[in-house]
Formats: C-alpha cells, sequence, structure tokens
C-alpha cells in the first residue's frame, strides 16, 4: 500500500493472505484449469448477481466478445454502444463483423442516453450495449423498455459495476446478458479474467461452447458422461480461466461487499469536498441507482477547457497524485478514424466531457489520510489555474 507521503495511484489490487492460500491450494490441486474451482466461482458469482447462468472467461474483453456472439451479431449488423467507454466495449462488436453505433451519453451522469440509444436504432439494429460508468448502472427501466419494444438484445457491460443496482436489481437482472472484468483495477481480481452472465440456459450453453474452440463438451463432462468423444458444432475461441484465477477471484468476492462500502465512504469524502465547489460540475447520481465507484470522476466546470484539464492532470501527477482520464470517446481513437469516417463528433455530450474529467484515486485500500491529501492536491491545482 502507498504510504501517506508515497505516490497514490488511481486504482490498485488488493491482495492478503486468504487469497494467496487460496491461489496455492488451487495450484496444489491435481486441475488448475478448466476444473472444479471455475465452476464453483461461476456459482458464486451467479449467487451474488441474482442471475442463474455464468461463464467464467479469460478476461473482460473475451466476456464482451462471448456476449455479442450469443446475441447473434454478424455481417450487417449494427450494436449501439456508449462512445465515453474502454475501446473493447465497442471492439468486441467489430470481432463479429457487425458495426458499432455510438449513442450520446447523458449531460449529467455519462451513462448511455435512452432518447439517443433510440434515436441511433435502425432496421439493421442487432443489440445494444449498456455500460456502467465510473460504478454507476444505467436507467435499465428505460433501455429495458426501449429493447423489449424493438426486439434488441440488451448487454450490460458491468466491468466497473459489480455489486451496483437499480431499483434493488442487479445490471444482470435487467439484461439479457452482462459482463464483468476482473483486471487489477477492479473491484475484485483474478490477475486477468472475466465474467458472462445471462438469465437463458441457452444463451449460457452457446457461450460456454464459444470460450471453448466451438466444443460441445469439456473434459468434465466427459469424465462424467465416461467418454472421449467430443464434436466441434460452431467456430469458438480458446478463452478459458484457470482454476487458481478463479481461486483468487472467489477469495476476493468474499471481501467484495466490505470493499464497496469503503469505497462508498470514499467516495461521501470526495462529495463533500467537491460538490459545493463552483469550480466543478459533479456527475449526478439517479436517485435508483446504487453506485459502486469503480472511479471517482472529477469534471471541471464549463468555463475550463481542454488545456486547462491538461495542467491539472500534469500538476497532480507531479505531486504524487496518479490521476487518469476515462475516456477518450472510442470514435476518437485512429483506428476509427481511418475505419469509420463520419462518425466523429457525432456525441457532443461525450466530447464535451472528455475535455473537462479526471478520475482521481479510488480503491477500497485508501487511507483518510490519502484522501484528503488526494482533495487537498486537487484544490491546491484549482487554485493554480487562471481562470
Amino acid at each position: 500500500m502507498s504510504d501517506a507521503s508515497g505516490f497514490i495511484p488511481y486504482a490498485r489490487q488488493t491482495i492478503d493472505s486468504d487469497d494467496i492460500a487460496a491461489v496455492t491450494a488451487a495450484l496444489r490441486s491435481d486441475l488448475i484449469t478448466t476444473g472444479p474451482v471455475v465452476r464453483t466461482f461461476e456459482t458464486e458469482m451467479c449467487d451474488f448477481l441474482h442471475v442463474p447462468y455464468g461463464v467464467a472467461v479469460s478476461n473482460g474483453t473475451a466476456a464482451l466478445h462471448a456476449a455479442v456472439y450469443a446475441a447473434g451479431v454478424g455481417d450487417g449488423d449494427e450494436v449501439i454502444v456508449s462512445p465515453l467507454t474502454f475501446a473493447a466495449s465497442a471492439n468486441c462488436v467489430l470481432y463479429q463483423r457487425g458495426t458499432p453505433i455510438f449513442a450520446d451519453v447523458d449531460a449529467d451522469t455519462l451513462l448511455l442516453k435512452p432518447t439517443a440509444v433510440e434515436s441511433k436504432i435502425s432496421k439493421h439494429t442487432k443489440a445494444v450495449i449498456a455500460v456502467d460508468y465510473a460504478g454507476q448502472p444505467c436507467d435499465y427501466t428505460a433501455l429495458r423498455a426501449l429493447c423489449d419494444r424493438y426486439h434488441l438484445t440488451l448487454i450490460a457491460d458491468c466491468a466497473h459495476s459489480p455489486g451496483a443496482a437499480f431499483q434493488n436489481k442487479s445490471s444482470a437482472q435487467w439484461a439479457d446478458i452482462a459482463t464483468y472484468s476482473f483486471h487489477p483495477v477492479k473491484h475484485l481480481t483474478s490477475g486477468e479474467g472475466g465474467m458472462v452472465v445471462t438469465r437463458s440456459e441457452t444463451l449460457a450453453r452457446r457461450m460456454r461452447q464459444f470460450r471453448n474452440h466451438g466444443i460441445d463438451s469439456d473434459h468434465l463432462n466427459r469424465a462424467a458422461a465416461g467418454t472421449f468423444e467430443y464434436r466441434m458444432v460452431t467456430l469458438g475461441y480458446n478463452y478459458r480461466i484457470c482454476d487458481f484465477q478463479c481461486a483468487l477471484a472467489s477469495s476476493q468476492l468474499k471481501k467484495l461487499a466490505h470493499w464497496i462500502e469503503r469505497r462508498r465512504q470514499i467516495a461521501a469524502m470526495y462529495d463533500d469536498a467537491f460538490n459545493s465547489d463552483e469550480r466543478m460540475a459533479p456527475l449526478r447520481v439517479h436517485h435508483d441507482a446504487f453506485h459502486v465507484y469503480h472511479l471517482y470522476v472529477i469534471r471541471l466546470a464549463t468555463r475550463y477547457t481542454a488545456v486547462d484539464r491538461r495542467a491539472l492532470f500534469d500538476q497532480l501527477r507531479a505531486s504524487g497524485i496518479g490521476v487518469n482520464v476515462h475516456y477518450l470517446p472510442v470514435y476518437r481513437h485512429d483506428y476509427y478514424q481511418q475505419h469509420f469516417k463520419g462518425c466523429s463528433n457525432n456525441c457532443p455530450n461525450a466530447d464535451a466531457a472528455y475535455d473537462r474529467i479526471i478520475s482521481i484515486p479510488m480503491y477500497s485500500a485508501l487511507s483518510d489520510q490519502q484522501v484528503m491529501r488526494v482533495i487537498s492536491a486537487v484544490q491546491k491545482g484549482l487554485d493554480s489555474l487562471s481562470v
């Protein structure tokens, strides 16, 4: 852990002796990949999210790819997605030869805006990928109604939001398919790893085959049936995850509720410091949302420019505060500019937000002293801006 005077990263994992013991036990077992610990973690995660089916995979991007595959996305299909997200949320559509269509975010929450989604629906639209930006769930009553009305698959990208809820239901309970990431900067980690969950047995079966080369059974199924035979029934990938990774994630899951409580305490400290500061434009939290704060994003007031944001970013970094920016709108990345001409400047809220947002440190192991140091550094940095 960083001390109060050292560098404070914007996020980091927390590993304790219980985690190490769980991984060690898995490494000493007979099966260290695609074994019983994977299935145990899948069950535990599904119980936590209140959904029946889970498929653990090698990373969050693999989870997204499995989701769009299961949704049947292919040539000529369009999938509506938020631009204010990591590129994988849109890239997964390209992997299936579909076209990502960017709908703008709400100016107050930076979550996918339902009216913007509806304006982008066409006869080619197959699915919607809603991103729970920073840990706040989207407006799933509106998105669920839209997807039902237009017969679209609703995919929830919950990389930021395990434990979040909208109207007391997890994002996974609202969506047809939900995806999770267990990268070290997330709420819980397996090193690399991810999971896709669903309420549909059919979709779950498709995704299990997809993570295992498109094969209709795994070695545990074959051992139980006393057979060596298997068939490749579709084109899949090797997106399997190891037992020792799932042992780590399973151990971490037991502490997730406590970690979320601490993240919310830290967010409350930041709120108290920043919400009444006229130099800030705080993001709104929906009254029906239970926010789990993967990120704490500060947004400068509209009078500040991208140059001001950069100056504040540089000053905070120089003072040992490991700030970051989440995210450059996906369509502004070089690849999208080169291959999707005309897709830029179509989401004004996302573009405006990008120029004024900074993610400040947020992880459960932050001490109150470190939080106060971050607050002081932000306030000092704002004092130095010329506007």
